[in-house]
């Protein structure tokens, strides 16, 4: 049995953490042109749509089955096609308000406990929450690339 030595961050410094990287991310998607946001790609990557998409099918549907400790597949399709900005701009803000009810109810406890996120990873929920970050922080610096490709100057990464 783990026990917990030292704890390095708080879960609500974690979660403003989190939002940090979600404000800016936000921030990002808000600077795209409507076209490009949907049509834009380098090198064969995805448009930035795509990856947003991505992200709002991991955070939500992933804190979900680890609070309810359920196990559900990784899937990206929505239920409804978002064809607009504002759309993409609306979920993320509504994504935004349950992460912050999901969180309440993790208690300190459950951050080292294992959960098989998606059905793939196996790992303690503190490790699959930091993945949700860090496929963020991925996908955003992708969108920054093609921000500057656009001659569009990103949000300044430090402004969370």
């Amino acid at each position: 049995m783990k026990t917990l030595a030292a704890q390095v961050i708080t879960p609500e410094d974690l979660l403003k953490h989190w939002q940090g990287h979600r404000t800016l991310t936000r921030n990002t998607i808000e600077a795209f042109p409507e076209k490009d946001f949907f049509e834009f790609s380098i090198g064969g990557m995805r448009p930035f749509a795509q990856l947003i998409s991505e992200l709002l099918a991991i955070a939500v549907p992933g804190l979900k089955g680890i609070v309810n400790r359920e196990v559900e597949p990784f899937s990206e399709k929505a239920t409804e096609k978002l064809i607009f900005k504002a759309q993409y701009l609306e979920k993320w803000d509504e994504a935004t308000a349950e992460i912050n009810k999901y969180w309440e109810k993790l208690s300190i406890e459950d951050f080292n406990e294992n959960f098989n996120l998606f059905g793939q990873y196996e790992f303690p929920i503190n490790q699959n929450i930091l993945y949700f970050i860090d496929n963020e922080v991925h996908h955003r610096g992708q969108g920054y690339v093609y921000l500057r490709a656009l001659g569009i100057q990103p949000p300044f990464f430090w402004e969370r």
